[in-house]
């Protein structure tokens, strides 16, 4: 398997795990709202937020490994 096929397959995997981790975020961010942590939902809620900003330059990593 040529270098450039594996990165294509990680940037894939990558992206997909980046998507997951953002929903996990904003699930724990609204248990901790839940619980009376709006300090510490509000910091998960803007991890979530630049977790989906990466969506974007995993898109463009994968465009580029496929010229």
């Amino acid at each position: 398997m040529k270098e450039s096929e594996k990165l294509r397959h990680l940037l894939e995997h990558w992206a997909e795990h980046n998507e997951e981790h953002a929903k996990t975020y904003l699930e724990w961010a609204e248990k901790a709202s839940a619980s009376g942590d709006n300090e510490l939902s509000s910091i998960l809620k803007e991890i979530a937020e630049s977790t989906k900003r990466m969506d974007g330059l995993f898109e463009k990593a994968m465009q580029a490994v496929r010229k």
